[in-house]
């Protein structure tokens, strides 16, 4: 066994102890724990672990000067106590969250137009974001008996991996992997199925930009392409953690709500791919702005931007070649 395979046992190791100490706590301790450990993130730790630069970074990008110093601190604070809240929400999700005490935990907005797209015998394209707890959503689509495909990036360590991929499967989902998963993609969709995934990481610099929080955001365009190809409807969603009530409720508690349903057979002309893509990206902002500290700021979302290409107006030859050179080395 080579030093990564002893390292990827130790990992998986330290998780299931870790899995097993959660799954003793209450959610006040959980919130104590999660509190205490997100403290130790931001005002211990080096940022460079924390990735808190970056996230100061895209905060500013998305709030400007208006967020001060200690505003972007805590929202970052905030941001890794829900994310360790949320890591022990999934621990506990199978034995906390059933069909019998959903309606304890988890509360649904807008729950009509989902259950007429998911009724509307076409395929469904479940999309969301790293904002919230995404796998409380999917979790509800399974105990109500709507399973999904789950596609997922594929974890370095492979008994972590088998551990995610075998928790969904308990909901009823099919995990498919994002590389290498098309041709299972396309089964469900072809079977009229319903296939969730996040839709808020940068697509490199062959990327369709569109607009989040007024900036030029490297999107990936094949949601709506796949949307338009096989007549799949695209309903934008979220799970938003509520506020706390330690006395009256067991667990924690979650808004789970559809911002929008987008029908690719109202996109008919040349555009309606970006159109699209701009409309989908602007719920998933709309759902973040209701509570940015549950927003995972840690993704270079704003990575790359348009080439930029400068026109130059006819000049004598000397200054024409230079003018010519500025621009391919911007282009």
């Amino acid at each position: 066994m080579n030093l990564k395979a002893v390292r990827h046992v130790f990992e998986y190791l330290v998780f299931r102890g870790f899995a097993c100490a959660i799954g003793m706590m209450n959610v006040r301790q959980i919130n104590q724990l999660a509190s205490f450990l997100a403290t130790i993130m931001v005002d211990v730790l080096p940022r460079k672990v924390s990735r808190y630069t970056i996230a100061e970074s895209n905060l500013k990008l998305a709030f400007g000067e208006s967020l001060c110093d200690e505003g972007v601190r805590q929202h970052v604070l905030s941001m890794w106590k829900h994310l360790f809240r949320m890591v022990a929400e999934i621990v506990q999700t199978p034995r906390m969250l059933c069909l019998e005490n959903s309606r304890e935990s988890v509360i649904f907005r807008d729950r009509a137009q989902t259950i007429e797209a998911l009724a509307s015998g076409r395929p469904v394209i479940v999309l969301s974001g790293h904002f919230g707890n995404w796998e409380i959503s999917t979790a509800c689509f399974g105990i109500y008996g709507c399973p999904m495909g789950l596609i997922a990036r594929a974890m370095d360590n492979p008994y972590l991996h088998q551990w995610f991929a075998e928790y969904r499967e308990f909901l009823g989902h099919q995990q498919i992997l994002k590389k290498g998963g098309f041709d299972d993609l396309i089964k469900v969709i072809s079977k009229k199925g319903f296939v969730g995934l996040l839709a808020d990481q940068d697509a490199g610099p062959r990327g369709l930009f569109v607009e989040f929080f007024g900036r030029p955001a490297s999107t990936f365009k094949s949601i709506a392409l796949l949307a338009k190809e096989y007549d799949a409807l695209i309903c934008v969603g979220y799970a938003r953690r509520m506020s706390d009530d330690f006395v009256n409720h067991r667990w924690s508690r979650y808004e789970v709500g559809c911002n929008d349903v987008i029908d690719p057979r109202e996109y008919q002309t040349a555009g309606a791919i970006k159109e699209m893509t701009q409309r989908f990206t602007s719920s998933l902002e709309q759902a973040i702005r209701m509570a940015p500290e549950q927003y995972f700021w840690v993704h270079r979302r704003w990575k790359h931007q348009p080439k930029v290409r400068l026109k130059t107006l006819p000049q004598e030859s000397g200054n024409n070649i230079g003018a010519e050179r500025m621009a391919s080395k911007v282009a």
